[in-house]
């Protein structure tokens, strides 16, 4: 199972910014992969493990902004398409109707 969390945070001020990189950081140093900007993902493995990570991740949300959080299935990760743009380093493509994340 996967963990998407997806962010919109303010930065039109120095302090903003600086909850905005503090939580980006955050995100990284749990493990969790930039998939798109504002978009990041981390492996979990079954329900309760993501339950552990989703009370983590309530702690350290910045006060302004909006941030989601959905949890997905490997069967449903492993049906997105990459519509446009370049795959990132971790991806692998697996022909034209799929993609790979690992």
């Amino acid at each position: 199972m996967r963990m998407l969390v997806m962010f919109d945070l303010p930065v039109g001020t120095k302090v903003e910014r600086r909850a905005a990189t503090k939580f980006r950081n955050y995100l990284l140093n749990e493990g969790y992969v930039m998939m798109q900007f504002s978009v990041y993902y981390r492996i979990c493995n079954g329900y309760d493990m993501m339950r552990k990570y989703e009370r983590k991740l309530e702690k350290h949300v910045p006060g302004k902004g909006s941030v989601r959080m959905i949890p997905i299935t490997e069967k449903q990760f492993s049906t997105m398409r990459l519509l446009v743009g370049d795959e990132l380093p971790t991806e692998k493509k697996l022909g034209a109707d799929s993609l790979t994340i690992f």
